[in-house]
């Protein structure tokens, strides 16, 4: 099937976002970051296993992008955003966190592998947190989310530079962070 094919196939994106998502909760357990030991640890910064997961997952996908960008397989879609969108975003994803203990991706890795504090809590709350939002959204998104609007800049846009260029350093950053890290025993 080509891309063209794909993108107008909605049954095959809904079987493939699905199986996409089985494999991220997959990795997610793999890597540890759905038992709430080590999502506390992080919190508490006694383990950094979340951080080496996140770098890791945030380096190969900045560079699987580049890539497909470079070969005409994927564009980016830069929006505007609000530092009041920011700030009720923040809020409702640090309550949630720091009631229960998981993100939302934790929470459904979480699931996935039987905690049903994460079953009940987390995708109940989930569920009635996007209804809560979703009713008051109209009246949200005419006031302060709107508030204190901005122009989405990507980072080579913002430091002046080639695209290239920022990948490489932040790669090379990324790497001796987690070098860092394991060096140090965290």
């Amino acid at each position: 099937m080509t891309l063209a094919a794909l993108h107008k196939n909605t049954g095959a994106q809904a079987v493939l976002g699905l199986l996409i998502g089985i494999a991220f909760g997959f990795l997610l357990q793999k890597g540890a970051v759905t038992t709430y030991e080590v999502i506390m640890g992080q919190l508490l910064l006694t383990d950094f296993t979340v951080v080496k997961v996140m770098l890791s997952a945030v380096l190969t996908g900045m560079i699987g992008l580049y890539i497909l960008e470079r070969k005409g397989l994927a564009r980016r879609h830069v929006r505007a955003g609000s530092l009041g969108s920011n700030v009720i975003g923040g809020l409702i994803f640090g309550i949630g966190f720091a009631l229960l203990g998981y993100c939302p991706g934790t929470v459904v890795g979480a699931v996935g592998q039987g905690n049903l504090d994460a079953l009940f809590g987390g995708v109940v709350g989930l569920v009635l947190g996007a209804a809560v939002f979703s009713r008051l959204y109209p009246s949200l998104s005419r006031g302060i989310l709107k508030k204190g609007s901005f122009r989405s800049k990507t980072l080579p846009e913002l430091l002046h530079m080639n695209q290239a260029t920022v990948v490489v350093l932040l790669a090379v950053f990324m790497v001796i962070v987690l070098v860092g890290l394991e060096f140090m025993g965290l």
